[in-house]
């Protein structure tokens, strides 16, 4: 792996779990305020029911997380670097939204 490529796979990563960190912290504090009703996906919905909702978010961006490592430890930046941008875009810029304007 050249070191542009190790320097972009790193700097994706990164940006990947900071984007899965922002999206559990909001969405925590989100169905804290508003209930879980604003929840979008039906599978944590059920999960936050189920298990409470910080034990659901936990899980949930612990796996997303461990998922875009493996994907980051098998080369493929690309895929890391667009799942980062849709997370932010789908995820973290509607929480923002909702919570701060």
């Amino acid at each position: 792996m050249g070191r542009r490529t190790a320097w972009f796979g790193n700097l994706v990563v990164i940006a990947f779990l900071a984007a899965q960190a922002c999206d559990g912290v909001f969405t925590y504090i989100g169905v804290s305020v508003y209930g879980p009703h604003m929840e979008g996906n039906p599978v944590l919905a059920w999960m936050m029911q189920t298990m409470g909702q910080g034990v659901a978010l936990a899980a949930a961006k612990g796996i997303a997380g461990a998922f875009g490592i493996a994907l980051h430890l098998s080369s493929v930046h690309r895929v890391v670097a667009a799942l980062a941008v849709f997370y932010i875009a789908v995820a973290v810029v509607p929480w923002i939204a909702i919570l701060f304007l």
